[in-house]
């Protein structure tokens, strides 16, 4: 695993935009894993800038995201794939497509699931997989749980994952409970994770997830067992981790 600690979030976003855009000059035909949330739209933002002031070329790269809320269509301003369009592609010059996100409204959800783990395997999975993590210790939708789970499959959203993503939702407006994830094994066969967690609310699961026991009950310390697994995190991320000493 290879760590690197910046001084905050506009770092660690530059830092994960510098990595992806290295691999998509070096393999135009690259394979994104995508995720949602906060933790990623500095990064995002500055693949948009870097598309148009460094003419960074979207026209090759496939992208799969991680995962969608079940009972939203791609419409809904919440949906992911409305988050997906409204802060990456509809901002570079990336085929429709080429974008991929699980269908939250699909009649057939374990299809749905199954059809996903398929498209991966024809993708031949993909170059790098970016990923933020829960305070709860998730990454994608994999919420803690008495085993891993391999294939893409829908879950019961945690009451703390559900009260975490309110915030996005406006007031009075129901929050989804249930979501399609990808798989610990669409995560795994990856070539390159790329973990990105910034401030205090994400320091126990970063020490757990990173230095902590692999277990279940904390899904994003499967990395662990990952070949090649890239960590950009803040100080207050990395607060509880022990390396470093807090200042008086």
């Amino acid at each position: 695993m290879k760590l690197i600690c910046v001084s905050n979030e506009e770092e660690m976003s530059l830092e994960a935009s510098r990595l992806i855009a290295a691999l998509v000059r070096i393999k135009p035909d690259a394979v994104l894993g995508l995720a949602t949330g906060s933790t990623p739209l500095g990064t995002y933002e500055e693949l948009v800038r870097m598309h148009g002031e460094e003419n960074l070329d979207f026209s090759r790269v496939r992208t799969v995201n991680l995962d969608e809320y079940i009972g939203l269509d791609g419409n809904h301003p919440q949906s992911y794939r409305a988050f997906m369009n409204g802060y990456l592609f509809d901002r570079v010059n990336i085929s429709p497509a080429n974008t991929f996100v699980p269908n939250g409204m699909a009649e057939d959800l374990e299809r749905e699931c199954l059809e996903y783990d398929q498209l991966l395997e024809q993708l031949n999975f993909t170059d790098l997989q970016l990923l933020g993590i829960g305070s709860n210790g998730h990454i994608a939708f994999n919420e803690p749980d008495d085993y891993f789970t391999a294939h893409c499959h829908c879950v019961d959203l945690t009451h703390e994952t559900i009260e975490a993503n309110r915030r996005f939702f406006a007031e009075g407006e129901d929050v989804p409970t249930r979501a399609i994830t990808m798989g610990m094994r669409g995560i795994m066969s990856s070539r390159r994770l790329l973990l990105l967690a910034s401030g205090k609310k994400k320091a126990e699961a970063v020490a757990a997830a990173c230095f902590g026991p692999v277990s279940p009950r904390v899904p994003g310390s499967i990395i662990q067992l990952h070949h090649e697994v890239t960590v950009i995190a803040d100080l207050d991320a990395l607060s509880k981790t022990g390396l470093f000493e807090e200042a008086d």
